[in-house]
């Protein structure tokens, strides 16, 4: 039983860790101190759905409507292609997004953002939707390996947002932001591209 939930946390932190969408945004919100704790609840609960989700069979659902996977695929290209650009303007010209920048976002904006960043990344479903689900069918207790992936899903989200706030220090400088902004845009563009190609 302890196996399947160990190998349930390996595998999400193998998914999970690499720099995408979602973690560059938490990433953003743990710098700047912004509403870090309802991004965190949310990415985590969001992700502990689709363990479930993928869990209880939902990955064969989605896999047998190609039409379906191809939908969500445009549309988050497109929203991760807006976000990269929003990025991008902040990283080439800081003065274009001033007020933004230095007034904090509203929690209704952040958590819409959120919620986009998760629900509307087609990665998402691919690996934690389908691939966690189709590795926890192999597993005999596969609720255990869910329950694993959930704690290394939820451990990553409070590091990455709680723990952030440590490289306020050297992003205190403009230049600095304008290089995270610059690596955002180009994480979201790469991602986009993937889902497109």
């Amino acid at each position: 039983m302890l196996t399947s939930a160990l190998a349930g946390f390996a595998a999400s932190v193998v998914l999970i860790v690499a720099i995408g969408a979602q973690n560059a945004f938490v990433l953003r919100q743990g710098v700047r101190r912004e509403h870090v704790i309802p991004v965190v609840v949310i990415c985590a609960v969001s992700d502990l759905m689709l363990i479930l989700a993928g869990i209880a069979g939902l990955g064969a659902v989605v896999t047998a409507q190609p039409t379906a996977v191809t939908i969500i695929r445009w549309v988050g290209a497109a929203f991760l292609l807006t976000y990269a650009a929003l990025a991008a303007k902040r990283a080439w010209r800081p003065g274009a997004l001033k007020p933004a920048d230095h007034t904090p976002a509203t929690l209704r904006a952040t958590l819409l953002t959120c919620l986009a960043l998760t629900w509307l990344n087609p990665h998402v479903y691919l690996d934690t939707v389908l691939l966690l689900g189709s590795v926890a069918q192999q597993h005999p207790h596969r609720w255990l390996f869910g329950a694993g992936a959930a704690v290394a899903s939820g451990a990553w989200f409070s590091a990455l947002g709680l723990g952030a706030h440590r490289l306020a220090p050297v992003l205190s400088r403009p230049a600095a932001w304008r290089v995270l902004d610059g690596l955002i845009a180009i994480v979201m563009v790469a991602v986009a591209v993937g889902l497109l190609t």
